[in-house]
């Protein structure tokens, strides 16, 4: 007889897992984790049947049924690569069909350009404030920014360089300027200033000061958003969003005065907000830029305005260079509103639309960079001054240029 104490414990034997067969670059792991293969992109869509078929019978789609779809559209879009397929972003495909199809069309004829370019900047804001409400990252308007600048530079080579009128040298200035856009608009992608939690406060803060914190901050969210004493912002510490975030009391001195953000489990320093798109805080937050599809921040600042001054000369000076190739013998401005004759030529028609449409783009980037300026002139930041106004401690001047935050003299 064997004691109990003296029995071994049975091993049980560890079940392999079989190994995954390397993906072939046109094999991927789709969202329920099952690999799939890109030629049955069409198959077995349950989804997309249902909406045909209400659809065909006039019956109205569910929300659900919609978003299913595009989930579904935007899981299957693939390309081809090395050790399976990568997934493609479905909001960078529109700008590259429908740029080139709208401003061919609005090349046809002066009321269609005028119909077409005018409806261009309004359905780039209805798609700006529908993705700005939910709260949701798009790489839409970085798509159209960077095929704009491709596309532009493309008609510029095509129609107006063969011309005769444009030299090797201003060609060469051109192309630099495009290079030194693209230059800064790297720079400016990169690490606006992100908060990271250091080694050392997982230590220095236990569990019962986070648990205290986070109760200071969801009872500051029951009050009334904005609510404040001061009533005007501070130059050095700014008074930001109450969700999430905890203060020290009134009497305590404004150079100590820190936030705690909830969501990130940090401490942020004056002036330091945490963005509801890209879920993390950034040092002295300007505003989240959906052209580079980045925040502004402290880190990134100087490169994003040096972007948008690049881009401005740029495109002046492209925009005088075909004006003065389609229109000769009138000054730029005169052959912007009056260029006889330029619908004669549909290679003229085409530079003409496109030379408005990069007017409209550069009056909207020009309208920004002086803004930035004017903000920088007055130390605050683009968030602090839309703060100011939502709590009406701000008041608009100068046709609403400027905004007295409540620290101008």
């Amino acid at each position: 007889m064997t004691h109990k104490g003296s029995m071994k414990p049975v091993k049980k034997k560890k079940t392999e897992e079989p190994e995954l067969e390397p993906l072939c670059c046109c094999e991927y792991i789709d969202r329920n984790g099952e690999k799939n293969h890109v030629a049955a992109c069409l198959c077995d869509c349950q989804d997309l049947d249902e909406g045909c078929d209400r659809w065909i019978t006039c019956k109205s789609l569910q929300p659900e049924t919609c978003e299913r779809i595009m989930d579904t559209i935007s899981d299957r879009l693939r390309i081809p690569w090395l050790r399976g397929a990568k997934k493609v972003n479905i909001s960078i495909i529109p700008p590259l069909v429908l740029l080139p199809v709208f401003l061919h069309v609005a090349s046809w004829h002066f009321l269609l350009g005028v119909v077409v370019l005018t409806s261009l900047p309004v359905l780039a804001l209805w798609y700006y404030y529908l993705t700005h409400r939910r709260k949701e990252q798009t790489l839409f308007f970085l798509s159209l920014g960077l095929f704009s600048l491709g596309y532009m530079y493309y008609v510029f080579l095509q129609e107006v360089v063969p011309k005769g009128r444009v030299g090797p040298v201003q060609l060469a200035v051109l192309t630099c300027g495009l290079f030194l856009i693209l230059l800064a608009l790297h720079r400016a992608k990169k690490n606006p200033g992100y908060l990271s939690i250091p080694a050392s406060s997982d230590r220095s803060l236990n569990s019962s000061q986070l648990e205290c914190l986070n109760r200071k901050g969801q009872e500051k969210t029951k009050g009334f958003p904005g609510a404040d004493t001061s009533g005007s912002l501070n130059n050095r510490t700014v008074k930001d969003d109450p969700k999430g975030s905890s203060r020290l009391p009134a009497g305590s001195p404004t150079k100590v005065k820190e936030d705690w953000c909830a969501k990130c489990q940090l401490v942020r320093p004056a002036r330091a907000w945490h963005c509801r798109i890209c879920g993390i805080c950034v040092r002295r937050m300007d505003h989240h830029c959906v052209w580079i599809n980045s925040c502004v921040g402290e880190s990134n600042h100087q490169a994003f305005i040096l972007a948008l001054l690049i881009f401005l000369l740029t495109s002046v000076y492209g925009i005088t260079l075909t004006l003065d190739t389609i229109c000769r013998d009138r000054s730029v401005f005169t052959a912007l509103f009056y260029c006889p004759g330029v619908y004669a030529n549909y290679s003229s028609a085409l530079s003409f639309t496109c030379v408005w449409y990069s007017v409209i783009v550069t009056a909207g980037m020009a309208y920004i960079f002086l803004i930035q300026l004017i903000n920088i002139s007055y130390n605050v930041t683009e968030r602090e001054v839309q703060q100011a106004l939502r709590q009406k401690t701000g008041r608009r001047l100068l046709c609403g240029l400027i905004v007295d935050t409540g620290l101008l003299g």
